[in-house]
């Protein structure tokens, strides 16, 4: 009889991804994934310990695993990742309802801890690793919209950023065979996907045929960095959309800025982190930037792609921030306008060395009104940046049908905006096709009794993986309004 797995993942991106990778290795254990926590024979939350309030709220919700437990005895619950790491005596002495305690490097152990868990004990493997990258696992795609993927180049980091607990609770820097990148994504396609996104905490630092001492694995063979990768891929997969993050701007090179210029199928957008404007923050922050340096690496974005869309994380109230530190980020976010930002307050996490060495000392309330100006200035330039789109056309990818209304769909342009579009068009023609059928334009061997290329279609309906041709015709902060144009075929990257 097939066990039942239900995983939840807080935090970012790589959560998502390990989630996959754990349903992946527990797939060989005969469970399957289910759509819910009351179906589930297994819980699995998948954390995250970069902010206070992530935490918060997975401690809620492992409390609320009581009445579940309650109605079926068997139910068992584990905690993953990196809340797994740093809390491992807490949950398992405060928690009593968490049965197993698992690591983000230590997934490969989960069939033996739950058959430790099945002989009534409870279970824990929080040890990192400087080799372990589940390479060759192939991920069970959760919640998947069967259009967009993520797939994690590397794992840890070995920045040390004085407010980031990442290091601590998931070891240091390790990449991927790049081989079984490209095969992985080569995969994708063969799916069905259309879009992915390579994942690491620091993709600039990407260095395959080095291990985490720094060791040259093979001295026969070349270092492969992270431009190299993009290429890889980029070639492999010329009709794939390609993604990446998160970039460091202190490792961002003009190398990968031409990689990006020269494939039409990696996107034209950069994540690219500043946290702060101020240079002294960025100091105390152990950035190891200044503004200057930030400044220079946007500036060389612009050079390489004029049309490349920036998006960035800023933390308010970080220690021994006064108000002209402040003033300073509102300045830069003015400076370069980004199209989106993460914004958050500063809140200090165990074990860092702002938690060990710097004392918190901007007020809460200080913080909160900081961070308010610094909401309201992006709102402000979201709209301004958005507004540049109307009249432009663009390619969207669609990825499925609005949270609005079930008669528009949603997808993303190059820039990684959201773009609503009508989900039924009177007239669509036909671009770089063959033809387009009547049906699901899925398959070749139905392609028959068709329009052909360029004809008008009459009112064909939209759906996840389309590439369409949009006319901007709106915006707002948070998104853009177009009527599609033309249906598009994935092109080839351009040299």
């Amino acid at each position: 009889m097939s066990k039942k797995l239900y995983i939840e993942s807080y935090g970012c991106q790589m959560n998502v991804s390990d989630s996959e990778v754990v349903a992946s290795i527990l797939a060989k254990e005969g469970y399957t994934a289910v759509g819910s926590a009351e179906e589930a024979d297994l819980i699995l939350l998948n954390t995250c310990s970069v902010r206070e309030k992530a935490e918060q709220t997975v401690l809620q919700r492992i409390n609320e695993m009581n009445r579940l437990k309650a109605v079926n005895k068997d139910l068992k619950v584990g905690v993953l990742g990196c809340m797994a790491e740093r809390m491992k005596e807490n949950l398992l002495v405060e928690k009593k309802v968490v049965d197993l305690v698992v690591g983000p490097d230590a997934y490969r152990s989960l069939p033996r801890l739950l058959d430790e868990v099945g002989s009534g004990q409870r279970a824990v493997n929080v040890l990192l690793s400087r080799e372990e990258t589940y390479g060759e696992i192939v991920p069970v795609r959760l919640n998947s919209n069967s259009v967009t993927a993520f797939v994690t180049i590397m794992r840890g980091c070995d920045n040390m950023c004085a407010f980031c607990v990442v290091p601590f609770t998931r070891g240091r820097e390790r990449s991927r065979d790049p081989e079984t990148i490209v095969q992985e994504c080569v995969q994708l396609v063969a799916d069905g996907y259309k879009e992915v996104t390579l994942l690491g905490q620091n993709v600039d630092s990407f260095r395959w045929n080095i291990d985490a001492r720094g060791t040259v694995k093979d001295p026969g063979l070349p270092v492969t960095d992270f431009a190299d990768l993009l290429e890889m891929v980029a070639l492999a997969c010329p009709g794939l959309r390609i993604r990446y993050s998160t970039s460091h701007p202190k490792d961002m090179t003009d190398k990968v800025l031409a990689v990006m210029a020269k494939y039409g199928n990696i996107c034209k957008y950069i994540h690219l982190p500043v946290q702060s404007g101020s240079s002294h923050v960025l100091q105390g922050m152990n950035r190891g930037y200044d503004r200057d340096w930030y400044m220079e690496r946007v500036a060389s974005i612009r050079r390489y792609m004029p049309d490349c869309a920036l998006s960035t994380d800023i933390i308010a109230g970080f220690c021994g921030e006064t108000e002209e530190d402040h003033r300073a980020t509102l300045s830069l976010m003015d400076e370069v306008g980004y199209d989106m930002a993460f914004m958050f307050k500063y809140s200090e996490r165990p074990k860092t060395l702002a938690a060990r060495k710097l004392p918190d000392d901007v007020p809460e309330e200080v913080k909160s009104r900081r961070l308010t100006e610094i909401i309201d200035a992006q709102k402000a330039n979201s709209a301004k940046r958005m507004a540049t789109y109307v009249g432009q056309v663009h390619e969207v990818l669609i990825e499925g049908v609005s949270k609005r209304s079930d008669q528009f769909m949603f997808g993303r342009n190059t820039q990684n905006s959201v773009v609503i579009v009508p989900r039924f068009s009177e007239q669509l023609s036909v671009v770089s096709c063959p033809a387009a059928r009547k049906g699901d334009g899925r398959d070749e061997s139905s392609l028959r009794d068709l329009t052909t290329s360029n004809q008008q279609l009459t009112t064909p309906e939209l759906r996840p993986g389309d590439l369409i041709q949009v006319r901007i015709t709106s915006a707002t902060a948070g998104s853009l309004q177009g009527e599609p144009l033309a249906m598009m075929n994935a092109t080839a990257p351009s040299a």
